[in-house]
């Protein structure tokens, strides 16, 4: 059986956790700063993490840090940025081989961490400053992953749908923040704020792999316990809204041969909430798999989608159908759609589709313990909503959903917006709120 995660507070106030496996020939790690998604400070955080891979005071540009990594046996550094419901969380991620398989006596870990904490702490400056044309370069190159998001209509409509449905809350900030936010940020600015971020924000420290207690707690406090602020700032909830009146109907014309449509759900159950795996459950009979309502009903069925699924955003509690379809049968899909969610709340759900997706999310479950990155990711969803569930838990609890606690949970679900991502040329709805 899979042991639990040990976790450790630093002096500084970081928390490691430590989840020791000889499942895997790797040692993992991962580092993550938390911040509050805000509008504000949105493209301040998406750029700090890929500045900061750039280069640091011993490894001073990209190649350089790739040698010193391909030296440790081709081991693999990324850095990413991660919004998970209103958490904006900078990550650092670390594999490398395990010294059993090296003959290295310790020393790959060890070096392993002494480069994670350089890029960390020990950055490249000049003058007070990150180096003026790495954050240029960043700045250019995330500009263009925003633009970029419109060469994926599915991605660009779901997106467009959740900003504008929490357009006045911040979970509605995209994860690489605003283009026009990036002119206006100095290397000087940047540094300032990741100095403000890096001494009081909360930081995890993820470390997955077949080592001692002892020898780990020893590594740690040499290359991470460094001066931190006295009191750790205290980041602000993810809070789950109600739907506020009728549905609103947007839509954008755009040069595309099917017509995108995103149907955005308020549920009111987020991570913490008793019936979250209900939610999980019936999102899954809905349109999660291709036994789901939605796909059989609306694509096999009627013929009216090119593709249809659900999706969860497990912490804010919104719950989001897309389809591509033709922009003439909206409201013959939508019809069905509704149909289908009437059906959850009425307990019309057969024995199979509650068992084929009970099965489904366990397959999903089990699958992501096979892999370090996935395990870390699945302990720090639940730090992040604030409630860590062991892997015999989750399972226990999808096991345990029945047909009434589908029926309640789907009570709940609300339709707050609807978006229409369609081709340019076509008949126009009336009375429609145009973006």
């Amino acid at each position: 059986m899979q042991r639990e995660y040990i976790m450790h507070t630093m002096p500084n106030g970081i928390r490691l956790f430590f989840l020791p496996t000889s499942k895997f020939k790797t040692i993992s790690i991962g580092l993550f700063i938390h911040q509050e998604l805000n509008s504000d400070r949105g493209a301040l955080s998406a750029l700090l993490p890929s500045v900061l891979e750039k280069g640091c005071r011993l490894y001073p540009d990209y190649l350089t840090l790739q040698r010193r990594m391909e030296q440790l046996y081709g081991a693999d550094l990324s850095t990413d940025i991660i919004k998970s419901g209103e958490r904006h969380t900078l990550a650092f991620t670390m594999e490398m081989a395990h010294d059993r398989f090296t003959g290295q006596n310790g020393n790959i870990l060890e070096d392993g961490l002494s480069i994670l904490s350089s890029l960390i702490t020990d950055p490249l400056l000049d003058h007070q400053a990150f180096r003026a044309a790495y954050v240029q370069q960043e700045k250019n190159q995330l500009v263009k992953d925003i633009r970029a998001l419109l060469n994926d209509k599915v991605t660009y409509a779901a997106e467009r749908c959740a900003a504008l449905m929490c357009a006045s809350e911040r979970f509605g900030v995209y994860k690489l923040g605003r283009i026009e936010d990036y002119e206006a940020i100095s290397p000087e600015a940047l540094y300032r704020y990741y100095q403000h971020v890096l001494a009081g924000n909360p930081i995890d420290l993820y470390v997955v792999g077949d080592l001692t207690e002892e020898k780990l707690l020893e590594e740690i406090l040499r290359y991470f316990n460094f001066t931190r602020a006295s009191k750790e700032v205290i980041l602000p909830q993810t809070t789950i809204n109600e739907v506020s009146g009728q549905p609103r109907y947007f839509e954008e014309k755009m040069q595309v041969n099917q017509s995108k449509l995103v149907l955005g759900y308020r549920t009111l159950t987020g991570f913490r909430d008793e019936l979250f795996f209900a939610l999980m459950v019936s999102s899954g009979i809905l349109g999660g798999f291709p036994h789901s309502k939605l796909f059989l009903k609306v694509r096999e069925e009627a013929g009216l989608a090119y593709y249809i699924n659900s999706r969860l955003e497990r912490h804010k509690g919104l719950l989001l159908i897309s389809a591509g379809i033709n922009y003439e049968n909206f409201e013959q899909a939508k019809m069905i759609i509704d149909q289908q969610l009437d059906d959850l709340v009425q307990g019309k759900i057969s024995k199979d589709e509650l068992d084929n997706t009970k099965q489904g999310l366990l397959n999903n479950l089990l699958s992501r313990q096979d892999s370090p990155s996935q395990l870390i990711s699945f302990h720090l969803d639940g730090t992040i909503g604030g409630r860590n569930y062991t892997v015999a838990e989750v399972k226990e609890k999808i096991e345990a959903v029945e047909r009434e606690n589908i029926m309640t949970v789907a009570e709940r679900i609300k339709l707050d917006t609807i978006y229409m991502l369609r081709p340019e040329h076509g008949g126009d709805k009336t009375n429609d709120e145009k973006l």
